[in-house]
């Protein structure tokens, strides 16, 4: 099983950074990487809630669905959920811890997620997420006037 873990610092405040993650049409927007579409099937973000998504490969149509449970969810600070496939290739549950601090010039952003199958290389999951951490960014540091 491995971990990888993300550090950035975006331009935005921990109260928007943390809507992303609970926000279903966000979520939907920024988690999937490059070549990938994503649909939220359920969510209710509660601890002890529960979520379900899937990400489709744009170029074959293949999709792969998993969801988990929140684990603890500090509005602003830090978000704890698990993750777990329906593929049985895919066998094992993760976990993803997020924190988020305010700073001078915006929010520092680490991710920690533990328990990756071992089908899945870690650096592919690393660069996954480095995708997934680009597009957060566009959409969070943007600001649009009404």
């Amino acid at each position: 099983m491995g971990t990888v873990k993300l550090h950035r610092v975006l331009r935005t405040t921990p109260e928007r950074l943390y809507r992303a993650f609970l926000d279903p049409d966000a979520l939907a927007k920024w988690l999937p990487p490059h070549g990938f579409t994503g649909k939220v099937h359920h969510m209710d973000a509660r601890e002890g809630g529960s979520y379900r998504m899937s990400f489709t490969n744009f170029s074959t149509g293949k999709s792969h669905t998993f969801g988990g449970t929140y684990l603890e969810l500090r509005p602003d600070e830090r978000l704890r959920y698990t993750d777990a496939f329906d593929d049985p290739n895919l066998a094992g549950r993760m976990t993803t811890t997020v924190s988020l601090a305010k700073v001078s010039c915006g929010t520092e952003l680490t991710v920690v997620q533990e328990g990756i199958p071992d089908a899945i290389p870690t650096e592919a999951c690393y660069l996954g997420w480095q995708e997934s951490l680009a597009l957060l960014a566009s959409l969070v540091e943007a600001e649009i006037p009404d």
